[in-house]
């Protein structure tokens, strides 16, 4: 089958710098502008609007000036209007050589917004072309709200469309600038124009307001369209455009006869970085490249991996240059376990792993996710738990700690069949703990172990919801021995480790 070549532009640093509360840095966009070209391979990027700002005009600035020295300057383009010129005078000084001119493709647009006449309007067109011709700057052409012009008043689109064949632009950009295309209509209104202008090239540039973008862009490709503007994490104004890293797996997977260029390995990489830039986070179902995408979290899913990977797809994670990952928690089977173990190189026997999967199941329950890094520190708290016999047990407490008042700490602990409550108060929760714990021995004329060290550790690379793990080190008749505790709060995991003294000592 013979394939064509669909050409990708990059708007995510105009049209997704639309996105409320983000403005790139001229180092971020300059950055971006590298990383979009040279690692991700798109085929075009829309930088910036022409008159914003000083800072805007700096940014565009160091971009042209990179894009000249690597032969890419007619790959960076800049949005404009018709403005008398003032747009390409701009363009001139920062050294931009590709316009994508900001018109009206909808009589709605043209008589409320502009208030001129069709003729008015498109003479204006003509004028800002030849400036731009003139000055050695190409030219493509946006039909704004070009989707409600084609619902309601298509006789306009089309003489305009008309009067743009008389000039010299290079491409025809057909937004749905408000998001409202059905895929059907998508499909059927760029298909007329595909068949009646057969000879232009047509870019299609998705928004995103009913969750339709991936779809209409499918049917704009099936329809014949040369183009697509899509946006890194589908940034753009209200829901955003068209997501590029959705578009890419989409083009490559369920449409054969096309070819884009994107370099599917790398974005990640740039979805990763755009998120860092913005402040905006990725939500942790985005379609290849939110965190949960290639999770495995219910152990029949991972089982099922096992046996002749039942629960894959073509969305393989190594395609973007991730890992499939097997989550730990309430929901885990031991295949996910073992997934885990596999690569951290540890194995379990039967037994032991089935007290592991217990305990992931009972952290499950209180904290949202375990992660592979916790899995060493489960185990370990596990496999010790064996190697005593349980007869003392700190059944209850209430830990307090107010500002300008000392931490006080109410327990119950059963030892040998019999409770006893105290209350005491201590330098911190964990101290209170430990006076209210004497006072239990002291009553049954008994001495506890004197603490010699306290050592609170997380795994490498956790946050503030890892797992904690304590390990205290205990001196007792010139014995010295040591505990460890697992808890999601470092206090819990403290009186857990100091339980398991209890029953050792």
């Amino acid at each position: 089958m013979k394939k064509r070549t669909i050409e990708i532009m990059d708007t995510t640093l105009r049209d997704g710098e639309q996105t409320s509360g983000v403005s790139f840095s001229a180092s971020e966009k300059l950055t971006l502008a590298k990383l979009l070209l040279d690692e991700l391979k798109v085929d075009r990027i829309e930088v910036a609007s022409a008159r914003v700002s000083e800072g805007e005009f700096q940014s565009v600035a160091q971009i042209t000036s990179w894009a000249e020295e690597k032969g890419y300057l007619d790959r960076v383009e800049v949005l404009t209007f018709v403005d008398g010129g003032s747009s390409i005078e701009w363009m001139i000084k920062a050294g931009a050589r590709v316009q994508n001119l900001l018109t009206k493709g909808s009589m709605n647009h043209l008589t409320h917004q502009l208030k001129k006449t069709p003729e008015q309007h498109f003479s204006e067109i003509a004028a800002v072309v030849a400036q731009a011709e003139k000055n050695g700057i190409s030219t493509n052409v946006y039909l704004e709200d070009w989707s409600n012009g084609m619902r309601n008043s298509p006789d306009y689109v089309y003489s305009f469309i008309d009067y743009l064949t008389t000039l010299p632009i290079k491409r025809l950009l057909l937004p749905d600038t408000l998001g409202i295309l059905t895929p059907s209509e998508t499909y059927s209104f760029l298909s007329e124009i595909r068949k009646k202008y057969p000879q232009l090239h047509i870019d299609f540039h998705g928004h995103n307001d009913y969750d339709l973008s991936v779809a209409n862009v499918m049917e704009a490709l099936r329809a014949g369209c040369d183009g697509l503007h899509l946006t890194v994490n589908g940034m753009g104004e209200r829901a955003g455009n068209a997501p590029l890293a959705s578009v890419v797996a989409v083009v490559n997977d369920f449409i054969p006869d096309v070819r884009i260029n994107v370099k599917e390995s790398s974005l990640f990489k740039v979805s990763k970085l755009v998120s860092t830039f913005t402040g905006f986070g990725i939500p942790a179902n985005k379609p290849i490249v939110g965190d949960n995408v290639f999770t495995q979290t219910a152990g029949i899913h991972a089982d099922g991996d096992n046996k002749k990977n039942l629960y894959f797809n073509d969305l393989l994670p190594e395609r973007f240059g991730r890992k499939r990952k097997y989550a730990l928690g309430k929901t885990s089977g031991k295949a996910n376990i073992q997934k885990n173990l596999q690569e951290l190189g540890l194995t379990l026997n039967d037994e032991e792993l089935k007290r592991v999967t217990q305990r992931i199941i009972e952290l499950g329950d209180k904290k949202e996710k375990v992660t592979k890094e916790d899995l060493p520190y489960i185990i370990s708290d596990v496999l010790d738990s064996n190697t005593y016999q349980q007869r003392v047990f700190v059944r209850s407490y209430v830990l307090t700690h107010s500002k300008g008042l000392k931490p006080s700490t109410t327990v119950s602990v059963e030892i040998d069949g019999d409770s006893h409550e105290e209350n005491a108060q201590g330098d911190g929760q964990f101290d209170a703990f430990m006076n209210a714990l004497r006072k239990v021995y002291s009553s049954r004329k008994m001495e506890l172990p004197t603490l010699t060290d306290y050592a609170v550790r997380i795994p490498p690379g956790s946050n503030s919801d890892s797992l904690c793990e304590t390990i205290i080190t205990w001196e007792h008749d010139g014995r010295e021995f040591k505990t460890r505790g697992l808890d999601s709060d470092q206090t819990v995991s403290a009186i857990k480790a100091t339980e398991k003294m209890l029953n050792i000592f």
